[in-house]
C-alpha cells in the first residue's frame, strides 16, 4: 500500500460515520478531536463571526460522528426555528404571533414525537381502530429514494442522540420570542451555534437563548483561574463517569437488573442503591465535562446539578436534579398550565390524555376509570372547600408536570409511573408540612400499621417494602417530634439531626422510584412495557421476599469492592460545599507544572477503573 492510500484511508476513516465508535467524551478520539479543534480555534479567538462560524462547523461534523445521517434532522431544526423566529419577529398581529408560535412549536415537538414516540402511537391507534400499523423510517426511506440506494433502514426507527434536548432548546428559543424576552438572532451562523454547541449538544444541559446568545459576542477571556477550573471540572466528570458510573454498572447494577430472579433480595437492594449513584454520576459527569470543556473555548454553561442527594424532601430535590429540565418544564408547561394560581383548560386536556395513555400502557382501562374519578373527586373538593382551591390546582398542575416529565423520558408505563410517584411525593410533601405534629404521628402510624397488616395477612412482597419504608418514615417522624419537644430553640427543626434524617428518607425515596427509571432504560420500544414491568416486578418481589440474613455478610464480602466504591461516592457527594469549594480553587491556583501532575496521576488512577468496552452516557437515549 503506497502513501496516497494511506492518506485516503486514513482520510476516509476520519471523516466517514462509525456507528460503533461514536465520538464519546470517554475516548481517546473526541480529545484528538477536541485538542485540533482548540488549536485552530486559538488562531482566531479574538474574531467573533469567524469563531462563532468555526465552532458551528465544528460542532455539525462532530453531530455526524456521534449520529450520522441525523445530521440532517439536526440541521433542519436550525434552519427552521432561525426562519420562525425572523417570521414571528417580523409579525405584529397578536393573533398572527401566536399562530406562528405554535406551529413552531407543533414542528419541533412534531420531529421529537416521531422519533421518540412512533411505536407508541403505531399501537395506540392500531388498538383503537383495530389496525395492523407497522412502523417505517419515513427518513429512511427518502434518503433511499434521493440517493437512488437502498443503504438506510426503514424497518425501524432510531432515535437521533441528543433529539430531546435541541429540540427543547429549539422551543424555548420560540417561545422566548414570542413573550419578548430575547430578540431574533440576527446571523445564522450565531444561531447555529447556540443550537448545535458540541460540549452540550448530545446530552445538555438545556441552553436556554437568554443564557446563552449574550456570550456570542463577547471578547474571548480565559483567566489563569478559570482554565484551571475549567480542568477541575473536565477531570471531575471524568472521574464520575469512569471510577463511579461504569464501574458500578459493568460490575454490579447491570447484572442484577438484566437478570433479578438471579440474585438475592439483598443484591437486588444493593443494585438498586448503586444504580441511583450510577445515574447521577453518569449524568453529571457528562454535564461536568461539558461545562469544562465550554469554558475552554470561553462560554460557561448553567448549572445543572447541586447535590441532589442533599435534598431533605422531592421538591428539592428536582430543584437540584438536572435543573435546566426542571426549570423548563416549570416555564413553559407548568406555568402556562395555570402555575399556582389556578387550573386551565390545558390541565384538564392533560389530564384526559394521560388516564388515556395510562390505560393504554397499563394494558387496564381501569386506569383511566381510577384517574376520572380521582379527579372528580378532587373537582368536588375543591368546589365544597373554595380556600383550599389554590393547594388543590397547584398539586394537580404540578402531577401532570412530573407525569408528562416521566412520559418524556420514553413512552413505557415505568416511565408514567416513575414519573407518577415523583408527583406524588412533591404533592404529600406540600400537604404533609402543613400537618401539626401529633396528626402527622398519628396518620402515619395508622399507615404504618395498615402496611403490616397486608404485608401479614398478604404476604405479597410488595406490601413489606411498603410496611418498611412507612415504618422508616414513622421513625422519622417520632424522631423529628422528640426533637422539637425537648429542643426549646426555635428553629430546632432545622438541627443537623433532623435535616439528615430528611436527606436520608428522601434519598431513599428517590432510590426506589428509579427502580422504575431503570427498568424502563435500554430497552427496544416494541418490547419496553412488558419488559420493563417484569424486571421492576421481579425486583421487587426479591426486595421485599423472604432474607436469609445469615447468608448476608458473604454476599456483602463478595461484593465489597462495589459496595466500599458506592460508600465512598456517596460520602463524597455530602461533603460540604464550601469544602468542595476550596479543594477546587486549590486546584485552579496550583503552577501549571504541578497541575499538569496532578492531571497526569488522575488519568493513571481512572485507568484502572476502565471496563473493556466503554459505555455510553445513560442519557444519550433520551
Amino acid at each position: 500500500m503506497n502513501l496516497w492510500d494511506l492518506i485516503r484511508d486514513f482520510l476516509g476513516n476520519l471523516f466517514a460515520f462509525d456507528q460503533a465508535h461514536p465520538l464519546l467524551f470517554t475516548q481517546f478520539y473526541f480529545w484528538a478531536f477536541f485538542a485540533l479543534v482548540f488549536a485552530v480555534f486559538s488562531c482566531f479567538h479574538s474574531k467573533v463571526l469567524l469563531r462563532n462560524g468555526y465552532l458551528f462547523a465544528c460542532s455539525l461534523f462532530f453531530y455526524y460522528k456521534t449520529s450520522g445521517v441525523f445530521l440532517a434532522l439536526l440541521v433542519f431544526v436550525i434552519v427552521y426555528n432561525f426562519l420562525a423566529a425572523k417570521w414571528l419577529h417580523r409579525t405584529k398581529n397578536e393573533r398572527g404571533r401566536t399562530a406562528i408560535t405554535a406551529l413552531s412549536v407543533v414542528v419541533d415537538l412534531g420531529i421529537l414525537a416521531y422519533f421518540k414516540y412512533a411505536y407508541f402511537l403505531a399501537d395506540f391507534v392500531g388498538n383503537l381502530f383495530g389496525l395492523s400499523i407497522q412502523v417505517h423510517d419515513v427518513l429512511g426511506e427518502f434518503l433511499n429514494a434521493v440517493t437512488g440506494t437502498s443503504a438506510f433502514r426503514v424497518d425501524a426507527i432510531i432515535l437521533p442522540v441528543g433529539i430531546s434536548f435541541f429540540t427543547f432548546q429549539a422551543v424555548s428559543y420560540i417561545v422566548d420570542v414570542k413573550r419578548q424576552k430575547i430578540e431574533p438572532v440576527r446571523n445564522f451562523l450565531d444561531f447555529g451555534f447556540y443550537l448545535s454547541f458540541f460540549p452540550q449538544l448530545v446530552a445538555g444541559p438545556i441552553v436556554r437563548a437568554v443564557e446563552f446568545v449574550q456570550q456570542l459576542h463577547k471578547p474571548y477571556n480565559l483567566s489563569r483561574r478559570w482554565f484551571g477550573i475549567a480542568i477541575f471540572w473536565i477531570m471531575n466528570g471524568l472521574m464520575k463517569k469512569l471510577i463511579l458510573a461504569d464501574y458500578l454498572a459493568v460490575n454490579f447494577a447491570d447484572r442484577v437488573f438484566e437478570n433479578p430472579l438471579m440474585y438475592s433480595g439483598f443484591e437486588n437492594l444493593s443494585a438498586l442503591f448503586c444504580y441511583s449513584l450510577q445515574v447521577y454520576a453518569d449524568f453529571s459527569g457528562y454535564t461536568d465535562i461539558a461545562t469544562g470543556v465550554a469554558m475552554l473555548f470561553g462560554f460557561y454553561l448553567p448549572q445543572n446539578f447541586n447535590s441532589p442527594y442533599k435534598a431533605e424532601n422531592t421538591q428539592q430535590f428536582w430543584r437540584r436534579w438536572h435543573m435546566t429540565l426542571s426549570r423548563w418544564l416549570r416555564d413553559y408547561l407548568y406555568i402556562p398550565l395555570g402555575g399556582n394560581r389556578n387550573a386551565s383548560a390545558g390541565t384538564f386536556i392533560i389530564i384526559g390524555a394521560i388516564a388515556v395513555i395510562g390505560s393504554f400502557l397499563s394494558g387496564s382501562w381501569w386506569v383511566a376509570f381510577g384517574v376520572f374519578v380521582l379527579a372528580f373527586g378532587i373537582g368536588i373538593w375543591a368546589w365544597l372547600r373554595p380556600d383550599d382551591r389554590k393547594l388543590i390546582t397547584t398539586n394537580i398542575n404540578s402531577m401532570n408536570t412530573m407525569l408528562l416529565g416521566g412520559l418524556w423520558h420514553g413512552a413505557s408505563w415505568n416511565f408514567m409511573i416513575w414519573g407518577g410517584l415523583n408527583g406524588v411525593g412533591m404533592v404529600i410533601y406540600k400537604i404533609w408540612t402543613k400537618r401539626a405534629p401529633w396528626v402527622k404521628l398519628l396518620i402515619i402510624s395508622i399507615i404504618t400499621a395498615l402496611c403490616f397488616a397486608l404485608a401479614y395477612y398478604t404476604g405479597y412482597p410488595v406490601w413489606n417494602l411498603f410496611f418498611v419504608w412507612t415504618l422508616i418514615i414513622l421513625v422519622g417522624t417520632v424522631v423529628k417530634t422528640l426533637i422539637r419537644h425537648f429542643c426549646h430553640s426555635e428553629r430546632s427543626e432545622e438541627s443537623h439531626l433532623s435535616r439528615a434524617w430528611d436527606i436520608f428518607q428522601t434519598f431513599v425515596f428517590i432510590t426506589f422510584t428509579r427502580l422504575f427509571f431503570r427498568s424502563g432504560s435500554n430497552l427496544d420500544p416494541a418490547l419496553a412495557n412488558e419488559q420493563a414491568w417484569n424486571t421492576a416486578k421481579n425486583m421487587v418481589n426479591q426486595i421485599g421476599g423472604h432474607w436469609d440474613l445469615s447468608l448476608v455478610p458473604a454476599m456483602a464480602w463478595q461484593h465489597r469492592t462495589v459496595l466500599i466504591l458506592f460508600v465512598v461516592g456517596m460520602i463524597i457527594h455530602w461533603l460540604p460545599d464550601r469544602f468542595k469549594r476550596r479543594y477546587r480553587l486549590t486546584f485552579a491556583s496550583l503552577p501549571l507544572f504541578w497541575m499538569a501532575l496532578v492531571v497526569v496521576a488522575i488519568l493513571v488512577f481512572i485507568y484502572q477503573f476502565i471496563t473493556a468496552d466503554l459505555q455510553s452516557f445513560i442519557y444519550f437515549q433520551f
